[in-house]
């Protein structure tokens, strides 16, 4: 693996600027219209992308499931999704999306997907990797409740045919609301046994964690995203609004002007205190 992938129009990991995700999801509640203003908000925002999520709710989970309502609610056609993608692309915003069944892969591959999100949830899933392993295009993945074991499973599936991915560290609740469960050293330990790129989906309410989640090491900051968190469904409440948005990515690149670069040289601010050395 490599300590840089190229994602859509950034290249992402050690070194460059964070890649920031705005996590529409399922949050635009199955209305084209709505999808098209969280992709025009996300860019005001300044993200770098949005992410869909695409799937056939008959083949996502069973009919007796206690989401399947809400997912066949929210559900979007390869049409309507591709009219999102043609639409993300002129607003010179990236766009990709979360598959979870094979349909939805071969629909993405269509399009051109320029990269696959893996869901905290499908990390075990490896008929679904395997068939995103196909498509040889840069992945994103989640490890919300994953072991090491688990972790070392996925990977290797894109290993073996020298996918690029990166790994996202993540809590899957939804929101987290104990913060000692966040670990936020974990970004850096996967960056360091995976030889790859490692970010941060946020879960938590409020936009502080992302930032310092930047300061431990995260190359990609997924955050979910809505227009308002008034609205109903299962992700608005703990989503961030577009003022918000906005307001992270300013502290984000705050936060990385401060860590800078590394050097072991004289500052111009330390200039005039010079005069005052001690040599012997």
């Amino acid at each position: 693996m490599a300590d840089k992938i190229k994602i859509g129009r950034k290249t992402v990991g050690k070194g460059e600027p964070t890649y920031v995700i705005a996590e529409v999801g399922i949050n635009h509640n199955g209305n084209f219209d709505t999808a098209v203003k969280l992709i025009d908000q996300a860019a005001f925002s300044g993200a770098d992308a949005v992410k869909l999520q695409t799937y056939i709710t008959e083949r996502r989970v069973k009919t007796d499931s206690p989401i399947f309502g809400i997912l066949k609610q929210c559900e979007l056609n390869f049409d309507q999704q591709k009219k999102l993608f043609d639409y993300a692309k002129k607003k010179r915003i990236d766009i990709f999306s979360t598959p979870f069944d094979p349909e939805s892969v071969d629909f993405l591959a269509s399009i051109d997907c320029p990269c696959y999100k893996v869901a905290s949830f499908d990390l075990v899933n490896k008929d679904l990797l395997f068939k995103i392993s196909e498509q040889f295009k840069p992945v994103i993945m989640s490890r919300g409740m994953a072991d090491k074991k688990e972790i070392d499973e996925a990977v290797s599936i894109f290993n073996e045919k020298h996918i690029p991915y990166v790994l996202l560290h993540c809590i899957s609740a939804y929101p987290v609301n104990d913060f000692t469960n966040l670990n936020l050293s974990t970004i850096k330990y996967m960056e360091e046994i995976y030889n790859c790129p490692a970010g941060y989906s946020d879960h938590t309410l409020g936009i502080e964690i992302a930032k310092y989640a930047v300061a431990s090491g995260a190359s990609i900051i997924e955050k979910h995203f809505t227009l308002s968190r008034k609205d109903k469904g299962p992700d608005h409440g703990m989503s961030t609004e577009p003022e918000e948005l906005k307001e992270m990515i300013k502290s984000i690149r705050f936060v990385e002007g401060i860590i800078g670069n590394p050097m072991l040289s004289s500052v111009p601010e330390e200039r005039d205190i010079l005069q005052y050395r001690r040599p012997s």
